[in-house]
């Protein structure tokens, strides 16, 4: 198995994680094993009669279900494989005596795989604190985003050698970042069982307005509870949680489509066809997150959702790729051209079209 293969398994593994977390935590099953890193001190989920027994008593506050905790195993077997997978791309990057994408950002890779275990085990000893489930999540897609732009650098590309005006390459970070938030969002909505608090769109029903309480909304001190599980905030804050949510939203819907619609009208055929698949995937969203609304929070759906807020930030990771790169890949003639010329006016240079290097 070569690198090539190995990134691109890591990638499949992330999505699969990422989908397996969402089940899972949809399902709320995020506690289906009340320890870390086995299962009631097992491998496995206990099936034996004596060990369910044993299992019963150790957790008494906590009784075996198994096919909650199963999904969470399942959960940790993919994330288990994911780590040693990662492990091995950093090992390879290190030890490649030329490396197409150096080794800082296969060690941030390794970085970013150990704090996710130990987020995934406080999500555990910390019964599914909202701050550490929302971290735990968005270290996830950190993972997706870390892997898709290593993937992009060790394959080849066709980037454009048009000069890529700084507006776009500006707007095209802002998007990033935007859609970066919007995920966060999505996380703290999730984790603080905020999700189906408003049915109507496109805001909430009734007088919303006068219920908003941001101060504890977002307050990070969420301290004292035995459990955060289903959720520890009062409406008021829940709502205001699901509200920002929706307005981040119709805030993403914006500065993504204007993003595409100026990659679309761009010279380079590449952009345009980025443009294309990225319009594409953030109107499947925007309506996979009505149908959330609509049909209220069904599981299948609201997994797809989580889908596709990973397609938008590769999809947006791969453009900023694009973008940032672009002018080097234009400017790489004149660079060749000085290397051989000198500091020679470039109008005296001529292009050799034989073999497309500049000379005299």
């Amino acid at each position: 198995m070569n690198l090539n293969v190995l990134v691109k398994l890591s990638l499949l593994l992330t999505v699969i994680v990422i989908a397996l977390g969402a089940y899972t935590r949809l399902s709320d099953a995020g506690l289906g094993c009340p320890d870390w890193p086995g299962c009631y001190g097992h491998l496995t989920v206990p099936t034996k009669a004596g060990d369910v027994q044993a299992a019963n008593a150790a957790y008494p506050e906590r009784a075996v279900e198994a096919d909650k905790a199963w999904l969470e195993m399942v959960h940790r077997y993919f994330a288990g494989t994911l780590g040693l997978c990662i492990f091995a791309i950093t090992a390879w990057s290190i030890r490649a005596k030329r490396s197409a994408v150096g080794v800082r950002l296969p060690i941030a890779l390794s970085v970013v795989v150990v704090f996710q275990a130990a987020l995934g085990m406080w999500t555990v000893t910390l019964k599914l604190m909202p701050l550490v489930v929302m971290a735990h999540l968005l270290g996830g897609f950190t993972l997706l985003a870390l892997l898709s732009l290593f993937y992009f650098r060790l394959k080849p590309q066709k980037t454009t050698r048009q000069s890529v005006p700084g507006s776009l390459k500006l707007m095209s970070l802002i998007a990033f970042c935007v859609v970066v938030v919007q995920i966060m969002l999505g996380g703290w909505t999730s984790s603080n069982y905020a999700a189906v608090v408003c049915s109507s769109l496109p805001i909430c029903e009734g007088n919303w307005p006068a219920f908003l309480d941001f101060k504890n909304a977002f307050s990070l001190q969420l301290n004292g509870y035995d459990s955060y599980e289903f959720g520890v905030l009062e409406y008021p804050a829940r709502m205001t949680i699901h509200v920002t949510h929706r307005i981040g939203a119709l805030i993403t819907f914006c500065v993504v489509g204007a993003l595409a619609l100026r990659l679309y009208r761009s010279e380079s055929s590449a952009l345009s066809k980025a443009a294309a698949v990225l319009a594409a995937v953030l109107v499947v969203q925007v309506c996979l997150g009505i149908a959330n609304v609509v049909l209220l929070l069904p599981l299948s759906i609201a997994v797809l959702h989580n889908l596709g807020a990973a397609s938008l930030l590769i999809c947006l990771t791969y453009i900023n790729y694009q973008v940032w790169t672009a002018q080097v890949a234009s400017t790489l003639p004149h660079k060749i051209s000085r290397q051989k010329n000198g500091n020679k006016p470039i109008n005296q240079i001529r292009v050799n079209p034989e073999d497309k290097e500049c000379s005299l």
